[in-house]
């Protein structure tokens, strides 16, 4: 499949997102951990399984981020999981970055690594199915924070890897995730969001990214975690509005992450975002690219027993339908 092809299969499919289940070793361990499921190759494995057999998940999924260990996972009777994916209609894509470290010696800011090698991994894994890929910055609000240093390394690296991806041929996602911890308002979150993705459309640009070609997967402008709470309504109109300052009309879709917000809480505001972007008929089409968010019920069902499967595989797709509902704007 083309980079094209894949962009429009994604970007065209109204009512459906991307589902995240890529997370890292330590990532998975912790949520393993919570409910009381060892983490061991198999127990992943299994898990995994569970989420992508989901009979009718095509219907709300358009695209899933698997991990590097996924991409070569089979089922217990053999079948390749990017088999699986791709005949409900699902297409597989791949994390390629390679996790966070300190910006600095001592420095709170972390900045991502992965780029060292990155063009032949990604030959790699076109060879083993992939259609598109996701690479993760993290920006930190606080004191001073984000840094002028920190956002112009993330976005370099952004770009460098978005164009990376284009050149083997895979759709890159680009996150850029302004991160809700802490006590910052809804305001100030609106300002670092404003500063981030215009350096990181820049450094795109730069790079000669064929934007059209791109999916972006952003924060929402939400208050820290710590903040006072602001209503669904205030969330989309600021979404919106730091939109409409920096993203360019030729983007064709936008995939939001849940960045640790509950599930109510992020389908809320999913909806409002798109309410308020047909308000003032925004061009991009903005859907979501969940991980927690959609998992979070269906892993505390399963729990790791073969038993529990069927009650965790309806909660998921409960889970993607109300996503899907909230992507509609309703």
């Amino acid at each position: 499949m083309s980079s094209s092809e894949t962009i429009a299969t994604l970007a065209n499919a109204k009512g459906k997102g991307i589902l995240a289940a890529d997370e890292s070793f330590g990532s998975i361990k912790k949520r393993f951990d919570n409910v009381g499921v060892p983490t061991t190759e198999e127990t992943r494995r299994a898990y995994r399984e569970m989420l992508f057999t989901t009979e009718g998940l095509e219907a709300y999924v358009s695209g899933v981020i698997l991990f590097e260990e996924t991409l070569g996972h089979k089922t217990a009777k053999g079948q390749p999981f990017v088999e699986v994916l791709r005949n409900k209609g699902i297409l597989p894509g791949i994390k390629v970055d390679q996790g966070l470290v300190p910006l600095a010696e001592g420095s709170l800011e972390q900045t991502t690594k992965g780029l060292d090698g990155l063009p032949a991994r990604l030959e790699g894994y076109v060879k083993q199915g992939a259609t598109f890929a996701k690479w993760r910055a993290v920006f930190l609000i606080g004191e001073g924070l984000p840094s002028s240093a920190l956002i112009d390394v993330n976005a370099a690296n952004l770009a460098a890897y978005a164009k990376a991806c284009q050149n083997a041929g895979l759709v890159p996602i680009v996150e850029p995730e302004v991160l809700m911890e802490g006590p910052h308002s809804l305001e100030r979150a609106a300002e670092v969001q404003d500063e981030v993705l215009k350096a990181v459309f820049a450094a795109l640009k730069s790079r000669r990214v064929d934007l059209p070609q791109m999916i972006l997967k952003p924060s929402m402008v939400v208050p820290g975690a710590k903040a006072t709470p602001v209503s669904p309504r205030d969330v989309g109109e600021a979404t919106v509005a730091s939109f409409r300052k920096t993203l360019p009309s030729e983007l064709p879709m936008v995939a939001f992450l849940s960045g640790g917000q509950t599930e109510d809480q992020v389908n809320a505001n999913l909806s409002a975002i798109n309410q308020a972007a047909a308000l003032t008929e925004e061009p991009w089409r903005l859907t979501f690219s969940f991980g927690r968010s959609l998992q979070k019920t269906a892993l505390g069902l399963w729990k790791g027993e073969t038993a529990h499967v069927a009650a965790a595989q309806k909660a998921l797709l409960a889970s993607a339908a109300r996503a899907s509902t909230a992507s509609l704007g309703r």
